[in-house]
């Protein structure tokens, strides 16, 4: 860490490490000092990411915030650099420096929004915000290029990350990357996305509602539809004790349509993709549970499908669409839970 603090001048900041979610990949950590905006240090130590990788993540993120896009801004080393590369025990690791988004999470705020202000305000913002970023990466020419959709979602990959025993599953999968293959790839359609783009990842200033994105570590090449249909699976929560499915349709319709304003005051979607919106929602299931299998393997943990996992591959391979959502399979009593299988 002293390394770390000279290269990017903050000898006499208070460094405090932040929580790591679980399958996160990284170290991280606040930089505080009085009189100074906050910032945040991230350290990649894991090898999934090539140094391309990281500097196209970093380099999106330096183009968006010179644009406009309301994301949390890379702050250069005192060297200049984007992104610096500390060797100890012939180990790289890399290091970033962002400053700190104004604000909380919703999670920190107990999921009560403004007062006085209605949520559907953050809804639209969130698709707004979204929206600027689409519209930005249509383009955005790349120096060092991140890795595209396939180039990590294909049957060689799958094929080595699932066990034989969810052959099932196996053959789903395949058969939507299949159905992905066959879709437009234009620049209107496809070009970098967030591809974890939630409440989890923006902080909102709860005195004026506008959202600052963070955390593009997933940041990739894909349609513009996945980061959309990531916001409907997110927006599930706000509704998902209601026992009524009617009821839970009627929400979710009212609810991104409300993003959909919100994001098409930024960017134009072609309405054929939108009416593919459930098939990127299985997309998402599909991503999420490839996650969940990549975070078991590199912990070493013994393989295992515990019910919020099984309930996702049921979806799946039963062919349940909206993530199940208002289908019987659903319990409010254990929302987006499954009986535990065998692997």
């Amino acid at each position: 860490m002293p390394k770390i603090l000279e290269i990017y001048g903050l000898e006499g900041y208070k460094i405090c490490p932040v929580q790591a979610h679980e399958g996160g990949r990284n170290l991280v950590y606040t930089c505080g000092k009085d009189g100074v905006e906050d910032k945040v240090i991230r350290i990649s130590f894991l090898d999934d990411r090539s140094r391309q990788d990281l500097l196209g993540e970093v380099e999106y993120i330096r183009y968006l915030f010179q644009h406009g896009a309301s994301v949390s801004d890379v702050v250069n080393s005192q060297r200049g650099r984007l992104l610096e590369e500390i060797v100890y025990n012939d180990h790289s690791f890399f290091v970033v420096l962002f400053k700190k988004a104004k604000g909380m999470k919703l999670a920190e705020n107990h999921y009560q929004y403004r007062e006085g202000v209605p949520i559907t305000e953050n809804y639209y913002n969130c698709g707004k915000v979204l929206g600027k970023m689409h519209q930005l990466a249509k383009g955005y020419t790349p120096s060092h290029r991140r890795y595209s959709f396939f180039d990590k979602y294909n049957a060689a990959y799958i094929d080595n990350l699932i066990p034989d025993s969810l052959s099932l599953l196996k053959e789903k999968i395949l058969e939507l990357l299949q159905t992905l293959k066959g879709l437009d790839m234009s620049q209107e359609s496809y070009g970098m996305v967030h591809f974890d783009y939630s409440d989890g990842n923006y902080m909102i200033d709860f005195d004026s509602g506008q959202i600052t994105v963070f955390d593009f570590d997933n940041s990739c090449f894909c349609w513009y539809m996945f980061d959309l249909a990531n916001i409907w699976t997110h927006g599930v929560g706000w509704i998902q004790f209601e026992k009524d499915a009617g009821k839970r349709q009627a929400f979710m319709k009212d609810y991104f349509e409300t993003v959909l304003n919100g994001y098409r005051s930024e960017a134009e979607i072609n309405i054929s993709m939108l009416e593919k919106l459930p098939l990127f929602i299985n997309v998402v299931v599909m991503e999420n549970i490839i996650d969940a299998f990549e975070v078991m393997r590199n912990s070493g943990e013994e393989l295992e499908c515990g019910e919020e996992l099984s309930y996702l591959i049921k979806c799946l391979e039963d062919d349940i669409p909206y993530k199940g959502f208002f289908n019987e399979i659903y319990s409010v009593e254990e929302p987006f839970e499954y009986e535990e299988r065998t692997i």
